[in-house]
């Protein structure tokens, strides 16, 4: 698969969604994740990312405009041992009851489907991040209608296992902007993770729709210990 520059993939199209990205530095030594989102209306836009113990949270920026709190306001970011949970949806508690459960990452996304937001049925996209004894890998997953169909759910897992160093994957809910939006298709998109974290949040958050882009979420975490730094972005100040 080719790489393609982040940069260039955000700032031509101006609304995919919700978006995931997770991967491996490029010295090697830490677990990438970086989670956006964006909005077109007045509800979606009135968000902030805040911390919640080790994960994340979205909330009303401002509480008297909220008005349908079901699909925007949830926990994209859940930690359960050496396991990071990232997802656009509430499917992030989902994840994180099953899998304390034993049960599989997959296993637990069945109970699952897109979003019940028609006629877009915003996809459920959900990452993985697993470090154990100085080893990492990953997965991704896209819950889908059968193109723009309600009465089936396409279900892809994509796992990536001994992570190459600089290499990650960008997964994002909508393929472009539309009416309805149509859905991400294909792979998640190979694309390079630097060393260095602030820099690659200004790259992230300088190359989303000026218009549409409400928060961001990037994430550092060194392989050898568990320890982290975190960088939370908010449009809404």
């Amino acid at each position: 698969m080719e790489m393609i520059s982040l940069e260039k993939e955000l700032k031509e199209n101006s609304y995919p969604g919700r978006g995931i990205v997770i991967g491996r530095s490029a010295d090697g030594t830490k677990a990438v994740t970086a989670y956006f989102i964006m909005g077109r209306s007045e509800n979606s836009r009135n968000r902030v990312f805040v911390e919640d113990g080790e994960g994340i949270r979205t909330q009303a920026f401002d509480p008297s405009k909220l008005t349908d709190p079901s699909l925007i306001i949830y926990a994209p970011v859940r930690v359960l041992g050496n396991k990071t949970i990232v997802t656009n949806g509430d499917q992030t508690d989902t994840i994180y009851k099953g899998m304390d459960s034993q049960m599989t990452f997959e296993q637990s996304l069945r109970s699952r489907e897109f979003e019940p937001d028609a006629p877009n049925y915003t996809p459920r996209i959900s990452g993985i991040m697993h470090i154990e004894d100085g080893k990492y890998s990953y997965a991704m997953s896209i819950l889908k209608s059968n193109n723009g169909n309600p009465a089936a759910c396409n279900r892809y897992t994509f796992a990536y296992e001994n992570c190459v160093p600089g290499e990650g994957h960008f997964i994002h809910t909508y393929k472009c902007d539309g009416n309805p939006l149509p859905s991400f298709e294909g792979e998640p998109k190979l694309v390079e993770i630097p060393d260095d974290m602030e820099a690659f949040t200004e790259l992230l958050w300088n190359s989303l729709n000026e218009d549409n882009k409400v928060s961001l979420f990037v994430r550092y975490i060194d392989i050898a210990t568990g320890t982290y730094e975190t960088k939370i972005v908010n449009k809404n100040k």
